[in-house]
């Protein structure tokens, strides 16, 4: 028998002796890929349950039938955080969501600036990145990913309890932190490769909700700005702390 080190995200009700279906990928993962069978053991999450360890009954190259014996590990929710960032390319966009979701971002909204170089993503194809992040970092929680959405319309309908950490390529080396703000519902925005541009700094820095805050003294490439964001962001506000 395999021991359990195989990590799945189902998207089905998990709790002692429940069976689970594997769709067709699954089953090529689990039996075609990793070589598991009947008999061999696995983890599972869905992101509600927490995570179960589960043993094969059912194995072929469509399908699958798992069943859940015991709980490894209560669901683990991450705080309060959004991520909106504006999509770069393919495999930094990729990279952005997998980070994301390893470090604790509990939704991902790529949004569309006036420097924005992408137009369009695959949101299908990033959701399955962040389920895949989940299921080899050890998360118990998979961020859901958003369509893309222009910048502004986002903020016109910005929900006013939540704080916003506006990430300024014009406060490089200026000492510009989140201080004393409190505060559980927040969000980190991240700009483009081309930085915010005039209007959308002006108004970021009148909204009440957004505070503009400085990654250091120098100029980060937009994924590695993503990252020392959620970095400091947990370590001051989040479950780092």
């Amino acid at each position: 028998m395999a021991d359990a080190k195989i990590r799945l995200y189902v998207d089905h009700p998990l709790g002692e002796g429940q069976t689970v279906p594997l769709d067709r990928d699954q089953a090529h993962y689990l039996f075609g890929v990793m070589r598991r069978g009947e008999g061999d053991t696995v983890l599972l999450f869905n992101g509600r349950d927490g995570e179960w360890h589960a043993t094969v009954q059912a194995a072929s190259k469509r399908s699958g039938l798992l069943r859940t014996d015991e709980q490894t590990r209560a669901q683990q929710m991450p705080p309060d955080l959004w991520l909106l960032f504006a999509p770069i390319k393919k495999a930094r966009t990729d990279f952005i969501v997998e980070k994301a979701t390893e470090m604790g971002a509990a939704r991902i909204l790529p949004v569309q600036t006036a420097f924005t170089n992408s137009e369009r993503i695959r949101q299908d194809r990033l959701q399955a990145h962040a389920v895949e992040a989940a299921e080899q970092c050890g998360g118990t929680y998979v961020p859901e990913v958003a369509n893309l959405q222009k910048l502004d319309r986002l903020l016109s309908d910005w929900p006013e309890d939540r704080h916003l950490m506006f990430c300024d390529e014009a406060l490089v080396g200026a000492a510009q932190t989140l201080g004393t703000v409190g505060g559980n519902k927040w969000a980190i925005l991240i700009g483009p490769e081309g930085g915010f541009s005039d209007d959308e700094r002006t108004r970021l820095n009148a909204l009440p909700f957004a505070h503009p805050v400085s990654l250091g003294p120098r100029i980060l490439r937009a994924d590695t700005a993503a990252v020392a964001a959620l970095t400091v962001w947990q370590t001051t506000l989040g479950d780092w702390s």
